[in-house]
């Protein structure tokens, strides 16, 4: 049975299968790429949680944006070589079963649902916010029972029959409001969030006729929010007090870190390029030209549009969730916040965009080789696309987004992604120790971390003993159940970095692989034990699904094809 678990697929093996009828129109050119990028990681990001990160970090957030966008790259590297090696729809799935075997192929395809199906409901609900934000500047008021989760009408009601209505705060009293004038079905309140659907609805359609129809939406959109983005960073440099860059790190470095999350949220996507690999016209070529583009690009925008934002206003008056139109709007350039205001609509549905237009192509590509029920394979004969795939994303993402509170999937998206994102830094290694890398038609470059890995380990646990007595005696003070239960995870990071440095060592491991598994699990530290017990339980759901139909119709497991 392990041999079964862990047997792998060659690449010549998943070349054959991606070419035996699938249909899938090849239309996309590097430039088609970069935009799908950029549609990605200039999303909700730049118009809403810049504001937070800056309010926490003061204008230094802008050099945290440039240490995430360093960290992204050993990840897009690590994407770019296997996109080259293996040019199909399945991203870090078929990078998986590559490197990893069948059943690690499976947990990292189930865990990419939150990256993709899960972070999309997120953007539906957030694009929900802005628009009706945007509706109400134009004079057009949608009922407030339409415009929510049910969620938040409840926790408003609770609070107000326990502290009174004079005590609510600005969300809560319109969340009050939609408890109180939705209509019932006896005493049942009926309040959902009608515009989240409705766009997952309409996106999920485009996605449907057409990767060339989706390829000029999102060309188009991309077009408008990066003009908008150019004029708020030209315009704003007008209104720039050099005063308010000091101090430059008011809260220190625990201020600017304190934001890590969430700026490395704002850049993922790039792999999102990955899924459309089979609808390019030359995949081993554009695609690592894509990725390393997309990151360049966006890493630019967001240092730029930081140090605009947290020079036209202070820092501290930024923790608003429409930081570029409050900027405008301070120092009365209304016109301008109200330009803003619709284009971050835009920006958002190019990310909804993409994320739907993914999520499909892995259910593909497992349907392909077994583990997913045949239907999700099946495409269009006439808009050659998944459809059946993107049929049940629209389901997926819409029908939660219509009842569910934001802040439920915001930090399990995170959990999916760095999650994958290790896994195929590290797929990586096993490439370069197994061979495979002579296939790769782009690779990372080879820096030997042969003694780099154990030297960084023995700088870092100095610098630790030196600089982090505070922490270390945070540490003392604390009871091993309570250690066990919310630091568990920075004891992995530092035995993973202990057994790569050993491994490192005997097999001269890369040292840019090595690097992007440590940032990543680094950054995995930071979020909240309770994210880590969803996850798992999610983890255990979808290994329930695969033992009782992807283990034993599994064509590398049934032997239909030979490995």
């Amino acid at each position: 049975m392990n041999n079964r678990l862990f047997r792998k697929k060659s690449v010549d093996q998943i070349l054959r299968d991606s070419q035996e009828g699938t249909g899938l129109a090849k239309v996309l050119g590097v430039r088609d790429l970069v935009s799908l990028g950029i549609a990605a990681i200039v999303g909700a990001g730049i118009f809403s949680t810049i504001g937070l990160a800056a309010y926490n970090g003061g204008p230094a957030v802008s050099l945290l944006f440039v240490f995430v966008a360093f960290a992204c790259v050993f990840t897009a590297l690590s994407y770019a070589q296997f996109a080259s090696t293996v040019p199909v729809s399945g991203s870090a799935y078929t990078y998986a079963y590559v490197a990893f075997g069948e059943l690690f192929a499976w947990i990292i395809g189930w865990a990419l649902v939150l990256e993709y199906a899960v972070s999309n409901m997120v953007v539906a609900i957030s694009w929900s916010q802005y628009f009706v934000s945007m509706c109400s500047g134009f004079g057009l008021h949608i009922p407030k029972w339409l415009t929510m989760a049910p969620g938040y009408a409840l926790d408003a009601q609770a609070k107000m029959l326990e502290v009174g209505v004079e005590n609510l705060q600005g969300i809560e009293k319109v969340a009050l409001q939609a408890y109180q004038t939705a209509p019932r079905i006896g005493d049942i309140p009926i309040i959902f969030d009608l515009p989240a659907g409705l766009i997952t609805v309409l996106v999920t359609w485009l996605v449907y006729i057409g990767i060339k129809e989706s390829q000029k939406a999102s060309n188009l959109m991309v077009l408008i929010k990066i003009g908008v983005i150019v004029a708020v960073i030209l315009g704003g440099i007008f209104f720039i007090k050099p005063e308010n860059w000091t101090p430059f790190a008011p809260n220190g470095m625990g201020g600017v870190l304190s934001g890590i999350a969430a700026v490395f949220f704002a850049f993922i996507g790039f792999d999102s390029i990955s899924t459309t690999a089979e609808e390019c016209k030359n995949p081993q070529r554009d695609l690592p030209r894509a990725m390393i583009y997309c990151l360049v690009i966006c890493a630019v925008l967001y240092v730029l549009i930081t140090l605009v934002l947290t020079g036209m206003v202070h820092y501290s008056d930024l923790n608003v969730k429409d930081p570029l139109a409050y900027v405008f709007e301070y120092v009365g350039f209304d016109h301008m916040a109200g330009i803003i205001s619709v284009t971050s609509v835009i920006a958002i549905t190019s990310a909804l965009l993409v994320f739907q237009l993914a999520q499909p192509r892995i259910w593909m590509t497992m349907s392909r080789d077994g583990l997913l029920w045949k239907k999700f394979a099946r495409i269009h004969p006439k808009y050659k696309t998944p459809s059946y795939a993107t049929i049940v994303t629209g389901f997926v993402v819409a029908i939660p987004s219509l009842f569910f509170k934001m802040d439920f999937f915001v930090d399990l998206t995170s959990v999916g992604t760095f999650f994958a994102f290790i896994l195929v830094c590290g797929g990586v290694l096993y490439m370069d120790h197994s061979g495979l890398s002579k296939k790769s038609k782009f690779k990372v470059p080879y820096v030997n971390g042969k003694y780099l890995i154990g030297l960084g380990l023995v700088i870092a646990l100095v610098l630790l003993w030196l600089y982090g007595q505070d922490a270390l005696q945070e540490w003392r003070n604390e009871s091993w159940l309570y250690i066990l239960e919310h630091k568990s995870l920075t004891i992995i990071f530092w035995i993973v970095w202990i057994v790569l440095a050993v491994m490192g060592y005997k097999y001269n491991f890369s040292l840019l692989p090595v690097t992007g598994i440590l940032v990543n699990l680094y950054l995995m530290t930071e979020l909240g034990a309770s994210n880590w017990i969803i996850f798992v339980i999610w983890l255990v759901l979808g290994l329930v699904i695969y033992f009782i139909y992807g283990y034993r119709h599994s064509k590398l497991n049934t032997g239909n094809i030979s490995a």
